[in-house]
């Protein structure tokens, strides 16, 4: 039976199910299945299991949950080979990505296998093998994240990181049955990843639901100084369905289906379906996204990937798939006048994305305009991976963030999908309407019979015109010095955490009070504290009453968002005892209660 990562950790914090029995289980399973081309290497199943039994704070955000890795993607410890063994090295540490995951409770499984160098949205361009495509196994498993798409579907594991430089976290998303979270660039560090396009590269999210990839974004999203391409933005947590969500779909007649009439015809029912949820539809020109895309191939950024091996396409030729090779070695061919030609044009491209996206919230087209069999695709391999890319090539190229979701099951039993596209920073926003759709069709997860579990509740809001404050210590409910805040007429939105950024410390003062202050990003303990809004009035008021050594500044919470709250001097900090072990203030102050 297949599990949600919600289920996992409800599981774990139950004590129902320890993470190493989910550990063991998942390797269990992943020798039952039986399909050796979805794993490049896997992490030696006793060790998994020793961290797994090391893990002691259940309040991680991703508690025991099993992760399976791209082999473009560095883990410590396995190879990183990109899906070429000649190009093959034993990275000295995990990447960013990775070690945030771990921080936050993840235990990776594995590598998984890949289109060689992540060339491809087929899924068949690998010396390791085809993986069998669990839904439908004759269809493609999609590519250039084809483990990484099949191991979630086939329940081997909950989630799964791919990359997406040209669609490789969505198409494959489609051809599973299975959500793709393809980020803003630069949310997620790519650090320690194998560039494909690396202006263009970022690291994406497989999963069953919308929540659980939303879950292991907020995990890894975040500046990393190893990275230039990262960004420091906020991500935002899910919110209520708008009352008011107007969605592009293209003018009549634009839309590619290459003869799909099943694709074209799930498409129709999915814009309704939107209708249904309340979204406005409102037609948009797709003709300069189109343009956009034929920019990525027939342009310059083919010398991207070029980049990368050209080293190994001159020494050892042989050694890279034909397929890759033949596009790749396309990369030599540009100049300096046509990569400045083709940057100029982009750049009036996005200015015309950017005007159809200030009317409208997000738009929405299929994943992939049709589907193929492997068959096909090793006959045809470069044409009709074009095609698969058809509604996928331009996003990042302008700046795009996007949302794959299961759409249909069609009549003859394979999986269509729609995608939602905004412009970067609105992830959290394209996350909070594609659950409700998701959810809304019923379709079970992944490969297998799992029905949906029931959506979540969304945390309530601060209005507008209110600030939100995180309280760790003596203000938390029930505390010593709640009632100031109540006194100011705030209200209680959520009791939440902050990211693994900080450490606790036990003041001298009276009443007791912690201090919290923010170390390295993923080195500290995520800390629980509770989210209060008020009136700005009301705020400056608080503020202005707050003793040194604390004061206010901007906390990172769990989810990726940011709310003002405590912190500490670091001067301050020297004789105080570190409390972090208890992951709050409420537990410190129990157990010390008992002494």
């Amino acid at each position: 039976m297949t599990e949600t990562v919600a289920a996992i950790l409800a599981a774990h914090r139950a004590g129902t199910m320890t993470p190493a029995q989910t550990v063991t289980r998942c390797y269990q399973r992943i020798r039952e299945h039986n399909d050796p081309a979805i794993f490049i290497s896997l992490c030696d199943e006793k060790d998994a299991i020793a961290e797994a039994e090391r893990l002691t704070d259940k309040a991680l955000p991703l508690y025991g949950v099993p992760v399976a890795v791209k082999d473009n993607i560095d883990v410590a410890g396995l190879p990183t080979t990109a899906a070429c063994p000649a190009f093959s090295y034993m990275p000295a540490r995990d990447a960013t990505a990775v070690a945030k995951l771990r921080a936050a409770g993840a235990i990776i499984i594995g590598k998984t296998n890949l289109d060689q160098f992540a060339t491809g949205l087929v899924g068949v361009r690998s010396p390791y093998g085809i993986p069998k495509n669990p839904v439908h196994d004759d269809l493609v498993p999609g590519g250039s994240s084809s483990g990484s798409a099949v191991a979630v579907s086939a329940g081997l594991v909950p989630l799964a990181l791919g990359t997406d430089t040209a669609g490789s976290g969505r198409v494959p998303a489609m051809l599973n049955n299975i959500v793709g979270l393809k980020p803003s660039l630069g949310l997620i560090s790519t650090a320690g990843v194998v560039p494909a396009c690396r202006t263009l590269d970022c690291i994406s999210v497989f999963s069953l639901t919308v929540d659980d990839a939303a879950a292991a974004l907020a995990v890894m999203a975040g500046p990393d100084d190893a990275d230039p391409f990262s960004r420091d933005r906020p991500l935002g947590g899910l919110a209520a369905f708008p009352s008011k969500l107007r969605l592009g779909v293209p003018e009549s007649g634009q839309l590619k289906f290459f003869g799909d009439r099943a694709a074209e015809q799930a498409y129709g029912e999915a814009c309704k379906r939107w209708q249904t949820l309340g979204a406005q539809l409102v037609e948009f020109d797709l003709e300069p996204f189109y343009e956009t895309a034929r920019l990525l191939y027939e342009g310059p950024w083919v010398a991207e990937r070029y980049l990368v091996i050209r080293d190994l396409l001159a020494s050892s030729p042989e050694a890279v798939h034909p397929v890759t090779r033949e596009i790749t070695t396309g990369g030599a061919r540009p100049t300096a006048a046509d990569t400045f030609a083709a940057l100029y044009r982009l750049e009036a491209l996005r200015r015309v994305s950017e005007r159809t996206f200030a009317q409208l919230d997000a738009i929405v087209l299929p994943t992939a305009p049709t589907v193929y069999s492997t068959a096909d695709v090793l006959a045809n391999p470069i044409e009709l991976n074009s095609r698969l890319g058809t509604y996928t090539n331009f996003v990042n190229l302008l700046d795009l963030c996007g949302l794959a979701l299961p759409a249909a099951m069609r009549p003859d039993g394979t999986p269509f999908g729609i995608t939602l596209l905004a412009p970067a920073g609105c992830d959290a926003a394209l996350a909070s309407i594609g659950r409700i759709f998701h959810a809304d069709t019923g379709l079970t997860l992944g490969a297998k019979s799992l029905p949906q579990p029931p959506l979540a509740t969304v945390p309530a809001q601060a209005h507008p015109n209110e600030i939100t404050i995180a309280v760790v210590g003596a203000h938390l409910s029930g505390m010593a010095l709640n009632h100031e805040l109540t006194a100011l007429e705030a209200r209680l939105l959520e009791e939440t955490a902050t990211a693994p950024d900080y450490r606790l410390y036990a003041l001298d003062t009276t009443p007791p009070k912690p201090g919290m202050l923010r170390i390295e990003a993923g080195a500290g303990a995520s800390i629980k504290l509770e989210l209060w809004a008020m009136s700005p009035a009301a705020f400056g008021r608080f503020v202005a009453a707050i003793p040194p050594p604390l004061s206010i500044g901007t906390i990172r919470l769990v989810d990726g968002r940011q709310a003002k709250g405590f912190i500490v001097e670091p001067a301050a900090i020297g004789d105080a005892k570190d409390i972090s072990a208890y992951g709050g203030w409420r537990a410190f102050m129990a157990e010390r209660a008992k002494a």
